[in-house]
């Protein structure tokens, strides 16, 4: 069996699943896995945290958040769910035509996820690859640096993966449109003590990406 220990208030695992779908198409995948997947699976067979659609960056995707208590539940509870009839025949089909890839990244929460406190978001997505070695020293003056970047806007959950992508860490922010993450970043790239951790940070980095994504229907994370 699979053991792992986690760092952050949470003791679980996350399973980051961002799928690539033909054009014109991400709408209608995640109405289905509002409807006929959240009835067949509900949280049986892990927690569902999120569900966006992209709107900025990477287009035709959608990308969906999902908690285990570990390695081990995730690897049996996604054998039981292939076994649930209904999954193959009822939700399977209707988007395997759809999709064009899939990606999947294994989480390990540095900040644990908390919900906005409001509805109606627009979230961003950041996934930075890191220089080999990097990991401890970044994540850990990202966390000491947020008393100066939550000034401006609250962070949803940072994470370090273990698995698809090596030295990449993930974190998930939220506005409530376009005009207050402009506004947040822009106070945010001003203050001192932020330009102080991106000073220390910056050179630790290799490659960064931003998505921007709105909640589906049947987010939890509105």
């Amino acid at each position: 069996e699979i053991s792992l220990g986690l760092v952050g208030s949470e003791m679980c695992i996350r399973d980051s699943r961002t799928y690539t779908v033909k054009p014109g198409t991400a709408p209608l995948v995640a109405k289905n896995s509002g409807t006929v997947a959240r009835d067949i699976r509900g949280d049986n067979y892990g927690k569902l945290e999120g569900y966006w659609l992209t709107e900025v960056g990477p287009l035709n995707q959608v990308m969906h958040l999902w908690s285990y208590s570990d390695l081990n539940e995730r690897a049996r509870l996604r054998v039981e769910l292939s076994k649930n009839p209904r999954w193959e025949n009822e939700y399977l089909p209707l988007v395997r035509e759809h999709m064009l890839r899939q990606d999947i990244r294994l989480l390990n929460a540095h900040i644990a996820p908390t919900a906005p406190a409001s509805d109606g978001n627009l979230y961003e997505f950041r996934n930075y690859r890191l220089r080999p070695g990097a990991m401890g020293k970044w994540t850990s003056i990202f966390k000491d640096a947020m008393e100066h970047r939550e000034k401006y806007s609250k962070i949803v959950g940072m994470w370090a993966t273990e698995a698809g992508q090596p030295n990449e860490v993930c974190h998930i922010w939220a506005y409530k449109d376009f005009d207050a993450r402009m506004k947040a970043r822009g106070g945010a790239a001003g203050d001192p003590g932020w330009q102080a951790f991106l000073k220390q940070s910056g050179s630790m980095i290799e490659e960064m990406w931003s998505t921007l994504m709105v909640p589906s229907d049947h987010s939890p994370m509105k």
